[in-house]
């Protein structure tokens, strides 16, 4: 596992404050890796997911440290999302 997905790994959990989500979301950090969350939390991996997140490690890196809005990156075009928008809302509020 790379040090920026690992990075990424423990930045979602602490905002996830040890909960899981309702459904399964895949963040793909361009050019490191990816990583899953489900009902278990983040961790390391890819597979089927509801709803796709891709940015650059910067983007991820922004929005976990609270300096970047998930909205405002998607907006700008920094952040782009596959699957279900409703998911997608709802991980942005918890992010915020």
């Amino acid at each position: 596992m790379s040090d920026v997905v690992a990075q990424a790994v423990t930045a979602l959990n602490e905002k996830l404050g040890g909960n899981g989500i309702d459904g399964t979301a895949q963040f793909n950090i361009e050019g490191e890796g990816s990583m899953i969350v489900d009902s278990e939390g983040a961790r390391e991996g890819e597979g089927d997911a509801d709803v796709t997140f891709t940015a650059d490690a910067d983007t991820y890196r922004e929005i976990f440290d609270g300096s970047l809005n998930p909205t405002s990156a998607f907006m700008s075009g920094r952040l782009t999302i596959d699957g279900d928008m409703g998911m997608a809302m709802k991980l942005a509020s918890t992010l915020a």
